[in-house]
């Protein structure tokens, strides 16, 4: 396929960088990871910048081949006891209100790394009651009894992305299933509807507009609140193809459609990820 050149839309405005090395030297120091670095998002600077990251945890290897993520893939790592500790520094250090907990796919692990989710939540609270908590969790490969262990440490928002329409699950998530990652969502809210449900979608993979709101009252089907949607960027020439860059116009239409279904907080355009301005939600 050949590429598609990038659009004036998606240049990515400069930023200080004295923010970005305090957040980069803590996170030496305390050896942390953040999806910031190891997905390549194109806020970093900004981000770093206002002093705020999304802490991955449970190590920087993943256990599954998306074609779309720029995570390493390959043999997990061993799972570290000091970083509950280090990440409740860290968002302590920074002075968070809101802080974002993710984490690489563990199918390795018992419980798909739950436990560990819960130990970073725990740890947060004790060094730091007042800040807002949101983690952005993988699938736990269906495991029910997983998902209630975060479910019960009840942080603000559960967050588990759909990331891409149904027929393009194979080339996109090989390893996922979209049923299964829609029933996380919908398992949250059956089993405590006090938390927000948060949930996102990536857009230029290939997938067509009716598909796009097909994936969206499926997710407002199972009560999700919260809708991120932006532009999927490829990290390298080996990742799944760009197939379209949307115009911010479109971004914008389907906001409109969103707020429509009923999503309590929307934010959808070319540059939006996951975690962005996730502080934005609770307010």
């Amino acid at each position: 396929m050949s590429r598609v050149p990038k659009p004036e839309w998606l240049r990515v405005k400069a930023h200080s960088i004295s923010g970005l090395e305090t957040v980069e030297n803590m996170l030496k120091e305390l050896h942390l990871n953040t999806v910031c670095d190891e997905a390549a998002c194109p806020n970093r600077g900004e981000c770093f910048g206002r002093k705020t990251a999304t802490f991955m945890i449970l190590g920087s290897v993943c256990t599954r081949q998306c074609t779309f993520c720029n995570v390493s893939k390959g043999k997990s790592q061993q799972v570290d006891e000091n970083e509950p500790k280090n990440v409740a520094q860290a968002v302590k250090a920074l002075s968070l209100k809101h802080t974002v907990i993710t984490s690489v796919t563990r199918d390795d692990l018992p419980d798909g790394g739950a436990g560990h989710f819960v130990k970073v939540i725990n740890a947060i609270r004790d060094t730091t009651p007042g800040v807002t908590i949101e983690v952005l969790i993988p699938d736990f490969q269906g495991d029910e009894d997983a998902l209630k262990k975060v479910v019960d440490a009840h942080p603000d928002i559960i967050n588990h992305n759909i990331e891409t329409v149904p027929t393009l699950y194979k080339e996109v998530r090989p390893q996922a299933y979209y049923q299964r990652s829609l029933d996380v969502l919908k398992n949250v809210k059956r089993m405590d509807r006090t938390i927000n449900t948060k949930s996102g979608i990536m857009l230029g993979l290939g997938e067509k507009e009716e598909q796009v709101l097909s994936v969206l009252r499926d997710l407002r089907e199972v009560d999700c609140d919260f809708l991120t949607i932006g532009q999927y960027l490829a990290p390298s020439a080996k990742h799944h193809p760009i197939v379209e860059y949307i115009h911010p116009d479109q971004f914008k239409a389907y906001e409109k459609e969103a707020y429509q279904m009923g999503f309590l907080y929307v934010a959808s355009g070319p540059l939006v990820r996951s975690s962005y301005m996730a502080e934005q939600a609770l307010k």
